[in-house]
């Protein structure tokens, strides 16, 4: 580029006289802290965090119930299909074993998603005691 051009960024739209620190190599410097009703103290966005693993989460269900209609259909295929049985057995056993896999992902970050609702508890103080 040449040295009087500078970068132009998608978000940070700011005219030459506004007040925009100039960093050597154009571009402009500005720092920026999450702030909101989901951050916390350290800027981290507990709500996009937890909405982040609730959405793997469903992909993982998704993928164990995909994962496993297919093992059903290698299961009938087996037995459709008496000459060439071994083969859809050994994709039906592939299919269930990616079915626990995608089970167990799925427990995985549901447990992710309680410990960021934990966390968001803890930093702004919100502690439910159990009465009963």
């Amino acid at each position: 580029m040449a040295e009087g051009e500078q970068h132009h960024h998608l978000f940070h739209h700011k005219k030459d006289d506004e007040d925009a620190t100039k960093v050597p190599g154009g571009g402009c410097s500005e720092t920026s802290e999450v702030t909101g009703m989901g951050s916390g103290p350290g800027g981290i966005d507990y709500r996009k965090e937890e909405k982040h693993h609730k959405h793997l989460e469903e992909l993982g269900e998704l993928e164990a119930a995909a994962a496993g209609a297919y093992a059903l259909h290698e299961k009938h295929q087996s037995k459709k299909d008496p000459e060439h049985a071994h083969k859809h057995k050994v994709e039906e056993e592939i299919a269930a074993a990616a079915a626990v896999g995608g089970g167990g992902y799925a427990f995985h970050e549901h447990h992710e998603k309680k410990e960021t609702e934990k966390e968001e508890k803890e930093d702004h103080g919100k502690k439910h005691h159990h009465l009963f």
